[in-house]
């Protein structure tokens, strides 16, 4: 109970740091207000977090919250296919709606140059864990094709939704990144359809 308790506490300070970065911008942000935010205390932000340049590594677990968010809203009937479809969606409204562009520029620069942990590439994390598991359903329902492994398929994904995010940053946001991949991914994924139910 406490351990979940902690991740609450954790995920509070994430998500109004974020929010907060989004409204007045990160350098504009103090801690004090974040805690204010999140309904926390300082002593609880400075347990999770050395400081704000911390929470920059935290965007891949404001992810993996709205994937935790949005695993009951997955309808059992739906296709394997177009529930990736699906999370890509939502997450790119996500960020559309409340990830500063800068800051969302700044951690995959971030990635590229660590000689740390790469958040975004750690395989434990709740995304890469739900793409495991529906892309093995579609393809134990003869939706997804079998003859490329599960990880293989879970990387493409992966690699594509990472282009999308990196063209976009590129372009300055000059267009709406959830509806440019609501175009692009089913293009990118036709691939991943088993041939023989088409």
């Amino acid at each position: 109970m406490a351990k979940k308790k902690n991740r609450n506490t954790k995920s509070k300070i994430i998500a109004a740091a974020w929010k907060l970065f989004y409204e007045q911008g990160y350098d504009d942000t103090t801690v004090e207000e974040i805690v204010e935010a999140s309904n926390t205390s300082k002593g609880s932000f400075y347990h999770y977090f050395n400081g704000k340049d911390a929470l920059l590594g935290s965007l891949s677990e404001l992810f993996d919250d709205k994937y935790t968010e949005l695993i009951p809203t997955l309808n059992e009937d739906m296709d394997s296919f177009d529930k990736l479809l699906y999370l890509n969606k939502e997450l790119f409204r996500m960020i559309d709606d409340s990830i500063s562009l800068d800051l969302l520029a700044r951690l995959y620069s971030s990635q590229l140059i660590t000689n740390g942990e790469r958040h975004l590439l750690d395989h434990n994390r709740v995304y890469y864990k739900l793409l495991r598991q529906i892309i093995s359903q579609g393809q134990q329902k003869g939706e997804l094709r079998d003859d490329i492994s599960i990880n293989e398929l879970v990387k493409t994904y992966a690699l594509c939704e990472r282009a999308l995010i990196y063209d976009w940053c590129l372009c300055n946001g000059e267009y709406a990144l959830s509806r440019y991949a609501g175009e692009m991914m089913p293009r990118f994924l036709s691939g991943f359809r088993n041939p023989d139910t088409e």
